[in-house]
């Protein structure tokens, strides 16, 4: 938090001395200090900083990209004659231990149109989702196991 708070500092410099006060000039004066501080991070060890911010920017576009895919699968199965659905309730096995972990999976999963997270098992093990298009189910948990849960993983650890 300290290194986020430094970057926003030294960002603010950067417009200062640039004299422009422009989200231009604020971004351009955000990716110099990043990197520098990445640049100093691999001096004295890796930072989690300079780590996780290249990850949540992954995963915010690994998230638009799935909300793209299945938004076009549900739109083209409303507008075609021919229903290919298979709905089926579906209980994923789960790595994610923490509160946060699994509420935001479970709501990750939720805002992708076609799926539903329903319930977590008394053990919180496994995540019982509604799923619109569950052709092959093991494929449908290998899907959000490599997917969704294994990115959650990697940002929340």
């Amino acid at each position: 938090m300290i290194l986020f708070l430094t970057n926003l500092l030294l960002a603010l410099a950067w417009m200062a001395m640039a004299g422009s006060a422009g989200w231009a000039s604020f971004l351009m004066g955000f990716a110099v200090s990043y990197a520098v501080i990445a640049w100093l991070g691999s001096l004295i060890g890796q930072t989690g900083y300079t780590r996780k911010l290249p990850q949540a920017i992954g995963f915010v576009f690994f998230i638009l990209w799935q909300l793209i895919l299945s938004n076009l699968r549900v739109a083209y199965d409303v507008i075609t004659p021919a229903a290919n659905r298979s709905p089926a309730v579906i209980g994923v096995p789960l790595d994610v231990t923490t509160d946060a972990q699994i509420t935001l999976l479970a709501n990750l999963i939720t805002l992708t149109p076609g799926t539903l997270s329903l319930d977590l098992s008394e053990d919180r093990k496994t995540l019982y989702i509604h799923a619109m298009f569950a052709e092959d189910r093991e494929a449908f948990c290998r899907e959000i196991k490599d997917g969704f849960e294994r990115r959650v993983l990697e940002l929340l650890r």
